[in-house]
C-alpha cells in the first residue's frame, strides 16, 4: 500500500467535488478504496432531518452499527466490538449532520489505513460543512419556491427576438393554463393582444441595446389578474450561452374575481357588496370608477369605501391595495 500525499490529486480532489456527484462521493470512494486495497470502504450520513440516514458504498462492506464515537478520532474494529481487526473507521458531524467513514481492508496495516484517515479527517470535515451548507441553501431554495408558486410567481429569460431561453417551473406552468401568454412557434414567448406583443418586442428590443432600461411593467388581463415586469439582464456572465437579455417576471392569479369576492367576505368579514368593492379598489380604481362599474353611486361607494377601510386596517387607498394583494389572499 502507498499512502499518497494528500496535496496529490488521488483523493482530495474527488472528496471535495464529490458533493456535487449523483451518487455523492463515488469517484473519491473508488479511488479511496484502490489506495487501501479494501475489500470496501463507505460513508453513511446521519441526518436529524426527514431524509434519515444514508449510505454511500464501494465495494463490500461491513454495516457498521451506530456506536458511541469520539469526534474526529479513528477506531478499530476491535475498539467498536465489530470483531473486525482489519476495519478502521471515524465520526465527523455533529446532531444535525454526521458522517461516519469505515475502511474494511483485510490485505493493508491497520496502522497505515488509521494514518491515513487521520489525514483525511480535516478534508472530510470541510466536505462536510459544504454539504451541509448546500443542504440549508436546497432547504431555503425549497420553501422560496414553495411561496413563488403560491403566489405564482415565476421568470422567463428572453433573447433578443423574444425567444425563450430558460424559465422555471412556475412559468412553465402559467403558460400552459394562461390565454394572456403563450409559447409561440421558435419558442417565441406570445401575448395574446397584438398591441401587448408589439409592446413587449419593442422593450426586449431596447433593454438588448441598453442593459441599463428601466424595468416596465405591463398587464397582460385583468380576470383573472395578470401581471408581467419586463427587466434588463444588467450582468453579462448571467446572461447564458444563449444570450439573454431581458427576464419577464411573471405574475398571475390563479382565481377569477368572484372567488376573491368570496375570499374577502371570509378573510376581512365583508358584505358581498363591500367585497366587490373592494376589489375594484384594489386593482387601482379610484372611487368614482369602482362606483360606475358596480352601479352604484358615488356617495354609496364611498360610504361602502369606509367600512371597508375599517374592517381591513387600512388607513387608505394604497393601505387596501397592501392589505389585499400582499396579505394572505396572494397565497389563495
Amino acid at each position: 500500500m502507498r499512502i499518497p500525499n494528500l496535496g496529490e490529486t488521488d483523493l482530495l480532489v474527488p472528496l471535495h467535488s464529490g458533493v456535487f456527484e449523483q451518487p455523492m462521493w463515488q469517484t473519491f470512494l473508488r479511488q479511496l478504496r484502490r489506495v487501501c486495497e479494501a475489500q470496501g470502504v463507505s460513508i453513511r450520513l446521519e441526518s436529524a432531518g426527514e431524509g434519515g440516514d444514508v449510505t454511500l458504498a464501494e465495494g463490500n462492506t461491513f454495516a457498521l452499527a451506530k456506536a458511541d464515537m469520539r469526534e474526529g478520532r479513528v477506531y478499530s474494529g476491535e475498539e467498536l466490538g465489530t470483531g473486525h481487526v482489519s476495519l478502521r473507521a471515524v465520526r465527523l458531524g455533529n446532531e444535525g449532520l454526521a458522517l461516519t467513514l469505515v475502511v474494511l481492508s483485510p490485505g493493508a496495516p491497520g496502522a497505515e489505513i488509521a494514518s491515513l484517515i487521520s489525514a483525511l479527517v480535516p478534508h472530510l470535515r470541510v466536505a462536510l460543512q459544504v454539504l451541509a451548507s448546500l443542504e440549508r441553501e436546497r432547504s431555503r431554495a425549497s420553501v422560496s419556491a414553495e411561496a413563488f408558486r403560491r403566489m405564482n410567481f415565476g421568470w422567463i429569460a428572453l433573447d433578443e427576438r423574444c425567444r425563450i431561453v430558460d424559465l422555471d417551473a412556475q412559468a412553465e406552468r402559467l403558460l400552459a393554463r394562461s390565454g394572456a401568454l403563450r409559447r409561440g412557434p421558435y419558442d417565441r414567448l406570445v401575448p395574446a393582444l397584438p398591441a401587448i406583443d408589439r409592446q413587449l418586442t419593442a422593450l426586449v428590443k431596447a433593454m438588448a441595446g441598453d442593459r441599463r432600461h428601466r424595468p416596465r411593467a405591463i398587464n397582460l388581463s385583468q380576470d383573472p389578474w395578470t401581471d408581467i415586469l419586463v427587466a434588463p439582464v444588467r450582468i453579462e456572465a448571467l446572461a447564458g450561452k444563449d444570450k439573454a437579455v431581458a427576464v419577464v417576471y411573471l405574475r398571475g392569479d390563479r382565481s377569477s374575481s368572484a372567488d376573491r369576492h368570496e375570499q374577502l367576505v371570509d378573510v376581512f368579514d365583508l358584505t358581498p357588496a363591500e367585497a366587490r368593492l373592494a376589489w375594484s379598489l384594489a386593482q387601482g380604481l379610484s372611487i368614482a370608477q369602482a362606483a360606475k362599474a358596480h352601479g352604484l353611486t358615488v356617495e354609496t361607494a364611498r360610504y361602502y369605501s369606509k367600512k371597508i377601510y375599517a374592517k381591513t386596517g387600512a388607513r387608505g387607498q394604497v393601505d387596501l391595495v397592501r392589505n389585499i394583494l400582499t396579505g394572505v389572499l396572494a397565497l389563495a
